[in-house]
């Protein structure tokens, strides 16, 4: 039996496998893949932003049934044939300080060389993504069950969500009356709002920029925001003053091709201030950037890379209830013939709007 699955062979050259379905021992598992989300981790990989040099299958955001588990995989997930999971993108020895500490991301053994969605087909059983029919997962996976009647395509939000969680809230310790800023209405963007409200914040401003991003912020108000800024019309440093009196306790930059955002988040925090720095830039340009302003108004910048176990349990709660409209997101789903469109698509390449959430169903 073989089984079906995209390979990054190159910038923008997806080509369609077919792979041998692995043997299954005592400590490892197979997942068949019901739904993979897709972030912009994925169309730098496919525009050549993040290029590993290796042809690999790209998708972390991974949500599916474990079809077969060895007997020790099962004790140490807490996991059995046919349930639902929800697969963390990197793994963790569970044994280092860093993973002891919530770290994952820092793992000693494993860290971002063994991020799912970025391992090379030729370590074998070269099932490391989730633009497959089927997913291997190795002794040192991260999984977590999915809720009970919660639709896989919504549930692979667990990734996005729970980095809203972790970066809108437990990261920068957002609290009651805090004013925070959210840089990038995309999908961390809105779901960092989420967080934050959720944490107590007094008031949130979202920022996005030009016609691309009108829409998403409009949606942002569903998800808490106070006030939405398109920065190609207006600053937000002057309407936030306007509407609160002040600056941001909170900053929290999630925005992709954008790089004057960090000069932009600089400007919006106030004396003693956070801003949290998530996601990767794809570049290094920084106009307007004035470092001195980190020591003058005394900030505390914080880079986010990994979500933890906790962020991701409270996503998929927080998907299950239902309290916000997380199912009525403007979505996209495509089979495996439609990854090269979807990519596309995000990437802003195609001349019409990019979903907020766009998922692959193999």
């Amino acid at each position: 039996m073989s089984v079906r699955g995209l390979v990054l062979e190159a910038p923008r050259h997806l080509v369609e496998h077919r792979f041998p379905v692995p043997e299954i021992g005592e400590a490892d598992g197979l997942l068949r893949v019901e739904a993979c989300g897709l972030c912009g981790t994925d169309h730098e990989q496919y525009c050549g932003v993040l290029g590993g040099g290796f042809a690999f299958i790209p998708g972390h955001e991974v949500v599916g049934v474990i079809d077969a588990i060895g007997p020790a995989a099962a004790d140490r997930w807490g996991v059995r044939q046919g349930d639902r999971v929800a697969v963390a993108a990197l793994p963790s020895c569970r044994e280092c300080r860093e993973c002891r500490t919530g770290h994952y991301q820092r793992c000693v053994r494993h860290g971002l060389r063994d991020m799912y969605g970025y391992v090379p087909i030729n370590r074998p059983p070269a099932l490391w993504g989730g633009y497959a029919e089927y997913q291997y997962l190795a002794a040192d996976t991260m999984l977590f069950k999915v809720p009970e009647g919660l639709d896989p395509v919504l549930a692979t939000m667990f990734n996005p969500l729970g980095a809203g969680i972790s970066w809108g809230s437990t990261l920068p310790r957002t609290g009651k009356g805090d004013v925070v800023a959210v840089l990038g209405p995309g999908i961390r963007g809105l779901c960092a709002v989420a967080a934050a409200k959720a944490a107590g914040a007094g008031f949130v401003l979202v920022t996005g920029l030009g016609e691309r991003d009108g829409g998403r912020l409009t949606l942002a108000s569903d998800f808490g925001a106070d006030l939405t800024i398109d920065v190609e019309r207006a600053d937000p440093v002057t309407e936030l003053k306007k509407t609160t009196g002040g600056l941001a306790d909170i900053v929290v930059d999630v925005t992709a091709r954008a790089p004057g955002a960090l000069a932009q988040a600089v400007a919006l925090a106030r004396p003693g201030g956070t801003i949290v720095i998530a996601g990767t830039r794809g570049s290094s340009d920084t106009p307007g950037f004035w470092p001195d302003l980190l020591v003058f108004k005394e900030l505390r910048v914080l880079g986010a890379l990994g979500v933890d176990g906790p962020a991701y349990h409270s996503a998929l709660d927080l998907l299950h209830s239902g309290r916000l409209p997380f199912a009525e997101l403007p979505r996209r789903c495509e089979p495996l013939g439609g990854a090269d469109s979807l990519l596309r698509l995000m990437a802003g390449e195609l001349d019409q709007p990019a979903p907020v959430h766009a998922v692959l169903r193999p």
